[in-house]
């Protein structure tokens, strides 16, 4: 009589949340990132179906936690506002990423960034952003015929998903939403909240002296 040898379920995938790597390598790099993630988010803060995120994996494919992508910033759009550890393609309709930002840092390797950019180009990524912020360069790529095509000329260029432009200013990146506002730091937000608060006293003290209470 045989015996059948029992089947042993699979182990179930585990799909890292981090490489053990710090998410940037200066001070520089991750305030870029800081802010270009920020702003982003800003600029869909009322719509609850686009999905902006900083320093999370992503991966496109069920299965095979050895195909990641660990992204500086992406965007996408039909996705939930919420927390996510990772950006698990096939639990997200299978939407990829709309548009991705990378910002490059002393750090990052040649090899790496064509892996990357390889992985955009198999899986639809439309649009894709790469700034170093040491030298002032930037680079985009726009789908068009199914690959990822270099843009000609970022200065002055809108994205077609994001609604951003994108500016050169004395060798340094400027990113405007759609309403024209420039993307912030913390430190310049704050400041920004600062010279309002200033002003609107300065207003009111007019308005007393003239004999008028501010509230009316």
């Amino acid at each position: 009589m045989s015996t059948l040898a029992p089947v042993r379920p699979k182990p179930a995938v585990v799909y890292p949340e981090s490489d053990g790597l710090p998410m940037a390598d200066n001070t520089k790099q991750f305030r870029w990132i800081v802010t270009i993630q920020g702003g982003l988010d800003a600029v869909f803060r009322d719509d609850p179906n686009v999905f902006v995120a900083g320093n999370l994996f992503w991966y496109p494919v069920e299965g095979d936690n050895t195909i990641s992508v660990a992204r500086d910033i992406f965007v996408v759009f039909g996705r939930q506002k919420r927390d996510r550890a990772s950006y698990l393609q096939w639990l997200e309709e299978n939407i990829a990423p709309h548009v991705v930002f990378e910002v490059h840092s002393p750090g990052n390797r040649a090899g790496k960034l064509l892996h990357n950019f390889e992985s955009y180009e198999r899986y639809a990524v439309e649009e894709c952003y790469l700034y170093d912020p040491e030298n002032g360069d930037l680079t985009g790529w726009m789908r068009e015929d199914g690959e990822l095509k270099e843009i000609p000329q970022m200065n002055g260029w809108i994205s077609p998903r994001l609604k951003v432009r994108f500016e050169m200013v004395d060798g340094e990146l400027r990113l405007y939403g759609p309403d024209g506002s420039r993307f912030a730091t913390y430190v310049e937000l704050v400041e920004q909240r600062e010279r309002a608060q200033r002003r609107a006293e300065r207003l009111a003290a007019q308005l007393k002296a003239l004999g008028v209470e501010p509230e009316a």
